[in-house]
């Protein structure tokens, strides 16, 4: 289909843009496009003003900021998944990273329009709850911290203002704890039908852990029940067992809401059972 009529800008810097979204309030940032510009065809989102922030270089970058490492924007997926400091200090970002989509997605799209995005069924806005990571927002008010948590709001829909700009995601480093990212998908490089991405502190015993599931309702979600039974000393099996509690899939094309219900239990399982291992 072809989208109903836009105009286009091109940001020079973040401000700028910030700028041109405060003016106009059907306006929308294109970064990599490969979320946006569907939904454009499909006439499901109708910007009348189109910012494209994709050229801001300073948005680009991945850097060690004490226990933390700071990822721009306007990173691309494939530089986050080759990234240095993430395969040491994050790994579970740079392999989720590696998933997203094909080599042309990865190539294009940025890992800040993925999150931003709001979408469920996307891969790393669950990586980023399972790591209590930060987003950055900048607006006319300045830039704000806002924990991944409160984030997403529902379907489609973040924490950002009208007038805001994501600019930054902030994840800790791992350490010694053990982390995975699994999904199942009806066809390589669909979006997930399920997916759950695992990280797990504790040497034997487990101290903490934190559990978030892919498409399994509106938002991104933790499984608390599995996290809290796991630290309580629940074997992985018992624990993954209530990985479906209290989230509302969807039923579509892909799967109906039980059977994901059914996946959520056996991919957290596997999940739990890979991050013993690394």
């Amino acid at each position: 289909m072809i989208p109903a009529g836009f105009d286009y800008v091109v940001a020079e810097h973040p401000d700028h843009a910030i700028d041109l979204l405060a003016k106009r309030e059907d306006a929308k940032l294109l970064a990599g496009g490969h979320s946006l510009i569907p939904a454009m065809k499909l006439r499901i989102a109708r910007p009348a003003l189109l910012v494209d922030v994709g050229r801001i270089g300073d948005l680009s970058y991945i850097r060690e900021e004490g226990d933390t490492v700071a990822i721009g924007a306007l990173t691309r997926h494939k530089d986050v998944a080759s990234a240095p400091v993430l395969r040491e200090h994050c790994p579970i970002v740079s392999h989720t990273a590696g998933q997203v989509g094909d080599p042309q997605v990865r190539h294009r799209g940025t890992i800040g329009g993925s999150i931003a995005h709001g979408d469920p069924a996307s891969d790393l806005p669950s990586v980023i709850l399972a790591l209590d990571g930060e987003l950055v927002a900048r607006g006319l008010g300045g830039e704000r911290a806002i924990p991944a948590r409160h984030f997403f709001t529902g379907v489609f829909q973040t924490d950002l203002a009208p007038d805001e700009m994501l600019v930054e995601i902030r994840v800790p480093k791992l350490g010694s704890a053990g982390w995975s990212y699994t999904k199942l998908c009806r066809r390589a490089q669909d979006w997930a039908t399920v997916a759950v991405a695992a990280v797990v502190h504790g040497n034997g015993a487990v101290e903490r852990a934190s559990i978030a599931l892919t498409n399994m309702g509106a938002t991104s979600l933790r499984a608390k029940a599995a996290e809290a039974a796991l630290v309580g000393g629940a074997s992985t099996a018992d624990a993954a067992a209530l990985a479906a509690e209290g989230t509302e899939p969807p039923s579509d094309q892909a799967a109906s809401a039980d059977f994901r219900r059914h996946l959520a239990r056996v991919l957290t399982r596997r999940a739990l059972e890979e991050a013993s291992t690394r």
